[in-house]
């Protein structure tokens, strides 16, 4: 069923998500972020002040939904209409940059454990090694023999 064709109160029974779906296989091409969400506004009848409070909400839904895709040039389409070499190459690009976000994180974890080593950490264990050489240890039977 198209959206033209639809009641208000069916709209209102689907999701943001659903209806951008809708709309982005009717208009056969990509949308941006704005355009998209103006459209979902205008068919729910929503005051224009949702725009500005819950566009960000918006944003994050649809960058959630594996349904869509956002391209290069900042628009929204159908996952399904692109090639899974792109959306793979995506991929492989994201994990390229994970992989040395990871690498920075590790090296400055080891700069801080550098930082955070103490010189004197070996001379206290020597010196309470001197301390405790006459300590001389004794069993529970051995103690109340004594008293």
């Amino acid at each position: 069923m198209s959206l033209s064709k639809m009641k208000k109160e069916e709209l209102e029974l689907l999701s943001n998500k659903d209806i951008t779906n809708l709309i982005l296989e009717e208009s056969k091409r990509p949308i941006n972020t704005a355009n998209l969400f103006k459209k979902i506004i205008k068919l729910l009848g929503l005051p224009e002040s949702t725009f500005e409070t819950k566009i960000g909400d918006y944003y994050t839904s649809l960058s959630t939904d594996k349904r869509f895709i956002l391209l290069d040039d900042g628009r929204w389409d159908l996952r399904s209409r692109h090639t899974s070499d792109k959306v793979a190459k995506i991929t492989e690009d994201e994990d390229e940059e994970d992989d040395s976000e990871a690498e920075t994180e590790k090296e400055e974890i080891e700069e801080i454990d550098e930082d955070n080593y103490d010189d004197n950490d070996e001379e206290y264990d020597e010196d309470a090694t001197e301390e405790l050489k006459d300590l001389v240890v004794i069993d529970e039977d051995e103690l109340e023999l004594e008293q």
